[in-house]
């Protein structure tokens, strides 16, 4: 899963006069998943040294749902001035597959300006199963057909995604359960 950061603008494109007088005010910064996320954490962080060095505060909005399309769609909406911008997963590059008339165009509403890290994703099971191997986890679920549930992020997220070809891969049935945002 990667974490990208967009712009309605693109900074580097401004001119000289631009330049200079930018950032003028706040820059508003909108993170389509709930706080303390890996989309989160990772561009709070830099945004943090990007204020501090631009002079201007970014204020953080979380706006999560919908796999990260309700935040996506606030960033697209906004004023293309140069003070919206957005950091994402890569939830947004399966959006248009999985979400019906998705408000905007993900490859000509936004542009990536840069990517800020990468982040694993890791399966992780209760200790009282007792299920010490991923084989033995498979095991279970085959003898169980129907019984199994596995959480992620939302719809269409990289857990998401992962999730579902490791369980097609290894041929079990278990339900998604999203977390939904606090």
């Amino acid at each position: 899963m990667r974490c990208c950061f967009a712009a309605a603008i693109v900074l580097a494109g401004l001119n000289g006069a631009v330049a200079q007088t930018w950032p003028a005010k706040p820059i508003k910064a909108f993170i389509p998943f709930s706080a303390g996320s890996a989309t989160d954490v990772i561009p709070r962080v830099v945004f943090e040294e990007l204020s501090t060095q631009l002079g201007q505060p970014i204020v953080v909005e979380n706006r999560g749902g919908a796999g990260g399309t309700i935040g996506v769609g606030a960033v697209v909406a906004a004023e293309p001035d140069g003070y919206t911008v957005l950091a994402n997963s890569s939830a947004h590059t399966i959006a248009p597959w999985i979400v019906p008339n998705l408000p905007y165009n993900v490859a000509t509403d936004l542009r990536a300006v840069i990517p800020l890290g990468k982040n694993a994703n890791v399966l992780v099971v209760s200790p009282a199963k007792g299920w010490r191997t991923l084989q033995e986890l498979v095991a279970a679920a085959k003898a169980k057909p129907g019984t199994f549930n596995y959480g992620s992020a939302g719809v269409g997220t990289g857990t998401h995604i992962s999730a579902e070809r490791l369980r097609l891969a290894a041929k079990f049935e278990a339900t998604h359960i999203p977390y939904k945002s606090l």
